[in-house]
């Protein structure tokens, strides 16, 4: 089935847009959300988000992808390493190259295929994501905290929404940003020309990056910074694309990082690191995952000093 549009001229103005094209249209609310905040509803050919009220006369399109098979989810025997358990969660150091959850292109071989395999949990069974509550990238390597009932699964996804997760990240990036801590303040949207890619946009959604510098090795064009990352929202690609605006992109990252990039890495240098939440009989717990054996041998190589810097210590 091949993707459909949806086209319409408003007759009437002031009203929100997710409501308007629910009026007129088959889609729920949520999903036509779910499609504003992916760039696919637009106004007078520009993206815009689910809240935007329509003026008489503009030309609304949405373009709607066509709808994935039902998953048939399986456990598998993955090996995943993992750094805490209770009756509420597991903790996993997620190692790169391992896909979160079932998609389109990855059906098996994921996070959650693992989990089925360890926890009897039902949580979020229809939705293909089983107590999933965020994620990291393929490619992104560290630590991640999967639900295993509903209740746990609710109480976490209310403080990742109340901003009370603390994600820390290392990167390695081309450039140095200097001493003091950076902090980028720039919506995100999805590329409405590519969507697997995540850009910069006015009337996209708030996103908010703070980093700071561990260590630097090198000079001039092949200068390069490890840096402390804490992303204050949490949007597709943020740290990537952020930290590609600052001027400062991953060394080893194939879509934001620098063309041309030769540092030889197999792929993005970013590790989810540490992560504190309150867990619902547990309470405040921090956990952190040692950086993952490729990235370590990769500072190596650069010649990096004996882990001089004090977070540097941790980090080793």
């Amino acid at each position: 089935m091949s993707e459909r549009r949806i086209a319409l001229t408003v007759e009437e103005g002031g009203q929100r847009v997710d409501k308007l094209l629910a009026q007129h249209s088959l889609l729920s609310r949520s999903a036509i959300q779910r499609l504003a905040r992916d760039g696919r509803v637009r106004v007078d050919g520009a993206p815009v988000e689910p809240a935007y009220r329509v003026r008489a006369g503009q030309e609304l399109v949405v373009d709607v992808p066509p709808a994935e098979p039902d998953l048939v989810l399986r456990a598998e025997d993955i090996a995943v390493d993992v750094l805490y358990e209770d009756e509420d969660v597991v903790v996993v150091n997620k190692p790169a190259g391992l896909v979160v959850h079932p998609a389109y292109g990855h059906k098996t071989g994921t996070l959650v295929n693992a989990m089925l395999a360890r926890i009897a949990s039902r949580t979020g069974r229809e939705s293909g994501r089983p107590g999933i509550v965020h994620r990291l990238d393929k490619d992104t390597s560290g630590v991640m905290v999967v639900a295993k009932t509903d209740v746990a699964q609710l109480a976490l996804a209310r403080q990742l929404q109340q901003r009370r997760f603390a994600k820390e990240y290392l990167a390695l990036v081309w450039g140095d940003p200097g001493e003091t801590e950076t902090v980028v303040d720039a919506p995100l949207l999805r590329d409405p020309d590519d969507r697997r890619r995540t850009v910069v946009r006015a009337g996209g959604r708030e996103a908010v990056t703070r980093f700071r510098r561990i260590a630097s090795w090198g000079g001039g064009s092949d200068r390069r910074a490890l840096l402390h990352v804490r992303p204050v929202t949490g949007r597709t690609h943020q740290i990537r694309v952020h930290l590609a605006y600052a001027r400062f992109p991953l060394v080893g990252d194939p879509v934001y990082g620098r063309r041309g990039d030769t540092s030889g890495l197999g792929r993005q240098f970013l590790h989810a690191w540490r992560l504190s939440l309150r867990l619902p009989h547990a309470g405040e717990r921090t956990f952190t995952a040692p950086l993952a054996d490729d990235l370590r041998a990769y500072l190596l190589s650069l010649g990096a000093p004996v882990w001089r810097a004090p977070l540097f210590a941790e980090v080793a």
